[in-house]
C-alpha cells in the first residue's frame, strides 16, 4: 500500500472511522439492551405466531421494518469482523430479526458457539435477567 493511496482516499478514510466509531459506540449501548429485553425463550419459540393476529398494514409495516433492521445489523455486524464492535453478537441479533427460509438452523449454529453464548448470558445476568434458552 502506498502513501499516495492513503493521500488520495483522505476523506474515504476519515469517513470510514466515523463510521466504525458510531457503529461501535451504538453498538456498545443498544445491543446490550436487545440482548436484556429478549423473552427468554426467544430463540426456542415459535415466531410465526408473534403478528398472526391484527391489523395487516401494521402487520406488512412491522414485517418490513424488522427486516430492514435486521439487514442493517447484519450488514454491521460482518463490518464489525473486521473493525471494533461485537460483530458476532450484532449478527446474530440482525439474524433473530430476519424473516428468511433456513434462518433457526442458521441461528442455531451461531448461538452453539459457546463464546456467544457466554456473552449473551454474561450481559443478560449482568442485568439480573435469566440465561437464554438455547434450542
Amino acid at each position: 500500500m502506498s502513501w499516495e493511496w492513503l493521500k488520495v482516499h483522505e476523506g474515504l478514510i476519515l469517513w470510514l472511522g466515523v463510521f466504525s466509531l458510531i457503529t461501535f459506540v451504538a453498538t456498545v449501548i443498544l445491543i446490550p439492551v436487545f440482548i436484556v429485553r429478549m423473552d427468554r425463550d426467544y430463540f426456542v419459540r415459535d415466531q410465526a405466531s408473534l403478528f398472526a393476529r391484527g391489523n395487516p398494514l401494521l402487520r406488512g409495516l412491522v414485517f418490513v421494518g424488522k427486516n430492514l433492521l435486521g439487514f442493517f445489523l447484519l450488514l454491521i455486524g460482518i463490518v464489525m469482523l473486521f473493525m471494533p464492535g461485537q460483530g458476532l453478537l450484532t449478527m446474530l441479533l440482525g439474524l433473530a430479526l430476519l424473516d428468511f427460509p433456513g434462518k433457526k438452523p442458521l441461528q442455531s449454529k451461531f448461538l452453539r458457539v459457546v463464546a456467544v453464548q457466554r456473552s449473551l448470558n454474561w450481559i443478560r445476568r449482568k442485568n439480573g435477567k435469566e440465561p437464554l434458552l438455547i434450542p
